[in-house]
């Protein structure tokens, strides 16, 4: 199979008929191989009503409903467990995406050999109050990931099969999904300037919070990849620091009182300030130990991303 679209949505009863048939318009003109993977994050209208209608008339569309709203992240994470194809497309149920842009995208991925292309909205078609944030929150996160795109937050965007079979999606990071891969060792992305329209049927799901919760996902994401299989190497580091300052700064006032008998160590504000770095000190380095404690005894300890083997099953 050549393609599988992978659809998460919430609440899209009216965009939902559209945008299937705008898909299977784009696939039959391009013979391509497909099947659409429909994800209900917890509607409550009647998108799923839909869903079960089209699944039953066509094998090669498939659905997930949740019980509740968990979230982009969760929604796509399942829906790349279930994908067959050899590229997977990403794209949001309320037509802003063009499937127009799906032969290009896949072309990137099998011709040019591309790991990942994300889309780039750079006429978007969204409010200020959306397109502001969005641009600071982009030169955050290319600053941090070193990852040259300008538009992490697009949810038009191909993968090479081994990337969505390669990493796991939690929390708000559905938008770190590059970042996440090129840690992963998949280090080939491309951008593609997409097509964007106006939202046709209701409203945004996502307000000014999630910029907040993605900051924090983004310095989450850093220190996980990072540091998670030795965060000895940080917290360590940190504590030595801190220890090696206040026991310096002790080791001044002492040689101080002893030879110059000015004043006394208690007397002086910075007695206190080096206590206090050498007792955090100590706590980060008892914090880096058991947190070493845990990274080895978790299942995942030794879990690598593997491109290939040879002779070896």
């Amino acid at each position: 199979m050549q393609l599988s679209i992978v659809i998460p949505f919430l609440n899209e009863q009216e965009s939902l008929p559209e945008l299937v048939q705008w898909i299977e318009r784009v696939m039959n003109e391009n013979n391509f191989t497909y099947e659409i993977i429909l994800i209900d994050d917890g509607s409550r209208d009647g998108s799923w009503k839909y869903v079960q209608q089209v699944c039953s008339e066509k094998q090669n569309i498939k659905a997930i409903k949740f019980r509740r709203n968990y979230g982009k992240s969760a929604a796509l994470n399942e829906g790349f467990k279930q994908t067959q194809g050899d590229v997977i497309i990403t794209m949001d149920a309320d037509l802003q995406d063009s499937p127009d842009e799906i032969p290009s995208l896949y072309n990137m991925i099998i011709t040019d050999g591309y790991d990942i292309v994300s889309g780039w909205k750079k006429k978007r078609k969204d409010p200020v109050s959306k397109t502001i944030p969005s641009k600071l929150f982009n030169r955050v996160t290319r600053s941090m990931s070193g990852i040259r795109i300008h538009d992490f937050n697009c949810g038009l965007k191909a993968y090479k099969k081994d990337v969505v079979k390669g990493i796991e999606l939690m929390g708000e990071m559905h938008r770190y999904i590059p970042v996440i891969a090129k840690w992963a060792g998949f280090t080939n992305i491309a951008e593609k300037e997409v097509m964007h329209y106006e939202r046709k049927y209701g409203k945004t799901k996502f307000g000014f919070e999630r910029f907040i919760n993605g900051f924090l996902d983004l310095l989450t994401i850093s220190f996980v990849s990072r540091f998670g299989k030795k965060p000895m190497h940080l917290f360590g580091l940190l504590g030595m620091f801190s220890f090696l300052l206040g026991l310096i700064i002790s080791g001044y006032l002492a040689f101080a009182k002893i030879y110059w008998m000015e004043f006394k160590m208690t007397d002086r504000p910075i007695f206190y300030l080096a206590l206090v770095a050498m007792v955090i000190g100590v706590q980060l380095f008892l914090a880096g130990f058991l947190a070493e404690l845990i990274s080895r005894s978790s299942n995942e300890r030794n879990s690598y991303s593997v491109e290939r083997k040879i002779n070896l099953q």
